[in-house]
């Protein structure tokens, strides 16, 4: 795609996130309509489903040939098939159960992926107003104004974002339990606010050094973790190795000493299905 059909795409995902946001926040405080997907923790509202399809045919309006990967069109059992195609990986509310219960903790999340490199990324929580967005190689901004991660490299000095997901079986929570257990003793301190995305986002407004998670999926990571990196972070699987987006696992991290410390206390979790599968 050349740099004007990418120009047009981040306008158009601009406008559709803004009107997003005025639906997500005008029904914040409101009683929701829920739907069970998988198991009790794990549910979507009315709302969800009708910023999802907000997007997507807003985009097919103007862009027919592009592809999506979205949270709610994945839950009906498809496989998340990433090509080279220009594509869309939209979460229309990260935070659902925030959002059921008015915790303003919850955003909408678009990233657009062309040749399977990131080129776009808006996160935002229409709520408190905080709007993310990066561009490939023109950095990082918070409602506009740049930002950068934080230079700290000592995880006894880090804040660290972890979650529990909506997943809570016996073999998972008991990871994320030791886990917490040996950082709430390494770091400067832990916080669980619900949602992954506005998680991995303040590792790139430099609010936090670094951010885990086992179980979450593409559309919770592809606008977030590209964010940082363009906010001058990284991203790894927590093992250490290299992020895979398809495997429900990442780390994001304000530099790589930060990362290679975390990853020397982490226990691992490997989530199944991975989202292609």
């Amino acid at each position: 795609m050349s740099d004007m059909n990418i120009d047009d795409c981040y306008e158009l995902a601009m406008k559709l996130v803004d009107e997003a946001g005025e639906l997500v926040a005008s029904r914040n405080s409101q009683r929701k309509t829920v739907q069970i997907k998988s198991h009790p923790t794990d549910f979507v509202t009315e709302t969800d489903q009708q910023v999802e399809k907000l997007f997507v045919d807003g985009i097919r309006a103007k862009f027919p040939d592009h592809q999506f990967i979205g949270e709610e069109d994945m839950s009906e059992g498809k496989k998340a098939i990433l090509t080279n195609a220009p594509t869309w990986i939209i979460d229309p509310i990260d935070g659902t159960m925030n959002f059921v219960h008015s915790f303003p903790h919850s955003a909408i999340s678009i990233a657009l992926l062309v040749n399977k490199v990131t080129e776009i990324g808006i996160v935002y929580n229409p709520v408190l107003g905080q709007k993310f967005t990066a561009r490939r190689g023109q950095g990082a901004f918070y409602n506009g104004h740049q930002i950068h991660v934080s230079d700290e490299k000592d995880l006894t000095k880090a804040l660290i974002m972890v979650e529990f997901g909506t997943n809570r079986e016996s073999e998972k929570v008991k990871v994320i339990m030791e886990n917490l257990s040996k950082l709430v003793r390494k770091g400067h301190g832990l916080r669980c606010l619900g949602g992954a995305v506005l998680n991995i986002c303040y590792v790139a407004l430099g609010a936090a050094e670094c951010a885990y998670d086992f179980g979450a999926h593409a559309w919770d990571y592809a606008a977030s973790e590209f964010i940082v990196r363009e906010a001058g972070g990284i991203t790894i699987d927590p093992s250490g190795g290299e992020f895979d987006i398809m495997s429900r696992r990442l780390l994001v991290a304000n530099n790589i000493e930060m990362a290679k410390q975390l990853t020397a206390e982490l226990i691992q979790y490997y989530p199944s299905p991975r989202d292609d599968e």
